[in-house]
């Protein structure tokens, strides 16, 4: 107390304005943080898959006496991740709020293409880096685009594909495949049905075209 007191009034009033500025300072900080903590924290996204689809796999050829290995496919730093990407403008992309894919979209690209081969029955074994499997090719893609864009509301999904020897290094084959289909209603569940359809458009015209060429 003894030293509080022999403060000086202009002392103890510039110290208060000090501490009244600071916590003033703190409380915007706060509520600008809670703000986006609250909103982050408490939001629960829902989460989406994709589906393997054999659409246009049945009449492709048998390729059984063959091995493939798909990698991981590469893609920019904007889809290799969880969120779902909304295009607004060319030069400009967003993130659909409250939702999710189920894991990284180069996994799970990987993961529904392995999927599709499998259920083809067309190949002697399909597999992922590993897995120890003796191949013949390599199927080695890259995701170009997986968005809906928000301007013609509708869904894009396209992956370029080579089809790599494992024996020689040579490339036998590549491919650009793109689907685009309309966004049928509003909200989440409308864009994810739009996206899971193009992406199966998608699946099915690498499956087939990798048989047909080896």
């Amino acid at each position: 107390m003894a030293s509080c007191s022999g403060l000086g009034v202009s002392h103890g009033r510039g110290r208060l304005r000090a501490r009244l500025s600071r916590a003033a300072s703190v409380g915007l900080l706060m509520a600008a943080v809670g703000f986006g903590v609250s909103s982050c924290s408490t939001a629960k996204n829902d989460t989406f898959d994709l589906a393997a689809s054999t659409a246009e796999i049945s009449s492709a050829k048998s390729a059984r006496n063959r091995q493939i290995l798909v990698p991981d496919p590469t893609a920019l730093k904007a889809l290799d991740s969880e969120q779902i990407v909304i295009r607004v403008s060319s030069s400009e992309l967003q993130y659909l709020a409250s939702a999710q894919w189920s894991d990284r979209l180069p996994l799970m690209v990987q993961s529904k293409l392995i999927e599709a081969f499998e259920n083809s029955g067309k190949l002697g074994g399909v597999g992922k880096p590993g897995q120890g499997l003796a191949i013949d090719f390599q199927l080695v893609t890259d995701i170009r685009a997986f968005e809906v864009e928000a301007s013609g509301n509708r869904a894009v999904v396209e992956i370029s594909a080579k089809l790599l020897n494992d024996r020689n290094g040579t490339v036998k084959s590549q491919k650009v495949f793109r689907a685009v289909v309309p966004t049928r209603g509003s909200g989440n569940p409308a864009f994810i049905a739009g996206l899971d359809a193009a992406f199966a458009q998608v699946t099915g015209e690498i499956v087939a075209w990798t048989l047909s060429s080896i």
